[in-house]
């Protein structure tokens, strides 16, 4: 190992409780954010470049974390996303032919703290027991007073708008240029997969920032748009919830996912709410209300649609359940092309069950053309 002597390193949540640990490799400081758990068993380079998890403090439930390494082909967005990193056991030496670097060089590329050797078993108990609360990670030990006052100005998630913070600054271009099929996507914290999935596909899609209108994403003269995943709380995306509502106006196809699914819902006037600790890790059941087929999910959220409203709305039809808690996963609109699932069908990390989804939406679209041909 490299670190032969390692500072002592803490978490403190918002309500007082302690967590002991150590620094991994020699950074120092502090970190803050809402703490949350991932209970997958790999991909956690996945997990750390994924924008929805902005502004939080990654538990890893899993004992062993950096020992397959790190590939550069294995990112979700541009750099780490999460705002600090807290596990039981970290590799510092790596074996795996694919990786190209250690967990322990990307994290210090990226300038991100990370506290090891904690019982990660307690510390997710507590967060299941009271709630996802926010949190700091430090080498700061000393100075516990004017942490928790620093603690306490952190906003908490509730209406918190993030989506601004790791949408694109300016629009791009994905896929293929000669593809089939041409998708504006609203970026509000986008994964690379998706796109992969939506390019693999024979799409070619111009990602839009996240406040952009529905005139800019149809000047493109799309088949079809698509909202995506993304950070916080759905509520404050005002411009994105009015731009969702046109495109619903304008009659065609739309697919979303994560906190595009909650936008939707917003747009048809289903309120949405923060859960007790969220839905994070790779092995999530589901149940297909129209096939009544089962499938395995990868899912990371800590806000919900109300299913309630949802299934009393005389336009939306409630597709998908969450089989642990039942709340609503999917939804789709009785007389639009319209459709979304709070999981993630690209997974990365995670199965690939509700691929289907995307060959589902370019079916949408097909129908759509020869419909209006």
């Amino acid at each position: 190992m490299k670190y032969t002597t390692r500072k002592k390193a803490l978490i403190l949540l918002a309500d007082g409780t302690i967590f002991h640990g150590k620094a991994v490799g020699g950074k120092e400081g502090s970190a803050f954010g809402e703490v949350c758990f991932n209970t997958g068993m790999t991909g956690y380079q996945e997990i750390f470049t994924d924008p929805s998890y902005f502004g939080q403090l990654m538990v890893t439930t899993n004992a062993h974390i950096g020992n397959y390494g790190t590939n550069a082909e294995e990112i979700e967005s541009e750099g780490i996303k999460i705002s600090g990193l807290i596990c039981r056991n970290f590799s510092y030496h790596y074996s795996r032919p694919a990786a190209d670097d250690s967990l322990e060089a990307f994290l210090d590329k990226n300038n991100l703290l990370a506290i090891s050797d904690v019982d990660t078993r307690a510390l997710v108990n507590y967060i299941r027991d009271n709630g996802a609360m926010n949190a700091v990670i430090t080498t700061e030990v000393d100075n516990i007073q004017e942490l928790k006052k620093q603690l306490a100005e952190v906003p908490d998630m509730v209406g918190l708008e993030l989506a601004s913070k790791v949408s694109t600054k300016e629009p791009y271009f994905f896929g293929k240029e000669d593809a089939t099929y041409k998708i504006s996507a609203l970026d509000i914290g986008i994964k690379k997969n998706i796109l992969r999935n939506l390019a693999e596909r024979d799409c070619y899609i111009k990602v839009f920032p996240y406040d952009t209108d529905f005139g800019e994403m149809e000047a493109f003269n799309p088949d079809g748009y698509f909202l995506s995943n993304g950070p916080g709380d759905p509520e404050p995306l005002h411009s994105s919830i009015e731009t969702t509502k046109q495109i619903i106006k304008s009659g065609a196809p739309l697919f979303g996912i994560c906190l595009g699914h909650q936008v939707l819902a917003l747009a048809n006037g289903i309120s949405t709410y923060k859960m007790h600790h969220g839905h994070r890790g790779i092995n999530h059941p589901i149940m297909n209300l129209l096939t009544g087929k089962g499938e395995i999910t990868s899912q990371n959220h800590g806000f919900a649609i109300n299913r309630e409203e949802a299934e009393a709305h005389p336009d939306i039809e409630v597709t998908h359940v969450h089989l642990n808690d039942k709340t609503a996963a999917g939804i789709r609109m009785k007389d639009k092309p319209v459709f979304s699932v709070q999981y993630h069908p690209e997974a990365s990390p995670g199965p690939h069950d509700a691929t289907y989804l995307f060959d589902q939406f370019i079916e949408t679209i097909k129908n759509h053309k020869l419909q209006t041909a």
